[in-house]
């Protein structure tokens, strides 16, 4: 199934985006505009997790339809196998622009290895992630599908809707001061952790920043 219905979530980062995107929409599309420079009449429609569908997540060709996506050089199944990413928050802008959303509330939730097991899904990923590498500027020796494979495969996802022609964002939401999950209190303790990620994945910052954006939401405000 690639449309995932999930319960009203009661801590964690997947507890804070859904009352950001379902409560508190306008303070994530104003950063979401400051960050890339957009004008306040652009329109954001939030496509997922949405309380009146059951807080669906989307994943493989059921994103692409929540976005109204189409790809015209690559099909995704081509690009990845079955069972891809899992977006925690979709949305897309009045003049086109995708924002792929990843929530985090606590370091550790940047952690992640690859575990698959078939190799031609291995060889499909392998080699999705080496054309991210090359749009990133990352040499091939960098193993993107250890420890921060998470994010690397998000990247190959952004690199591919862009060779298709599509305006794309990764949009990270950092959330502040989650006591219970014991997270970050500040944004330079997230700053800090997403750079030593960057170097870990041979990623500079400076190529990232036509297709990542970074915001950080105190729950407090929330």
């Amino acid at each position: 199934m690639a449309r995932i219905p999930k319960p009203e979530a009661k801590k964690g980062s997947q507890k804070w985006i859904q009352i950001l995107v379902n409560q508190k929409q306008e303070t994530i599309n104003q950063q979401i505009r400051i960050n890339l420079g957009m004008p306040e009449n652009e329109e954001i429609k939030w496509r997922s997790p949405l309380a009146i569908n059951n807080y669906i997540e989307y994943k493989d060709q059921e994103f692409l339809e929540a976005l109204e996506i189409k790809p015209v050089k690559t099909k995704l199944a081509d690009f990845w196998p079955k069972s891809g990413p899992r977006w925690d928050a979709l949305a897309k802008s009045s003049s086109g622009k995708l924002f792929l959303v990843e929530a985090k509330s606590h370091i550790t939730e940047l952690i992640s290895d690859f575990k698959g097991s078939n190799q031609t899904s291995i060889n499909k990923i392998q080699s999705s992630l080496n054309a991210a590498k090359r749009r990133f500027g990352v040499k091939e020796n960098y193993d993107w599908t250890k420890t921060f494979y998470q994010y690397a495969n998000r990247l190959a996802h952004v690199n591919w809707l862009s060779e298709n022609g599509y305006e794309v964002r990764l949009v990270n939401v950092y959330f502040l001061n989650d006591e219970e999950m014991e997270g970050p209190k500040t944004v330079d303790e997230w700053k800090g952790a997403i750079r030593l990620l960057h170097r870990c994945l041979g990623l500079r910052e400076n190529l990232l920043q036509k297709f990542v954006t970074d915001i950080f939401i105190d729950v407090n405000s929330l």
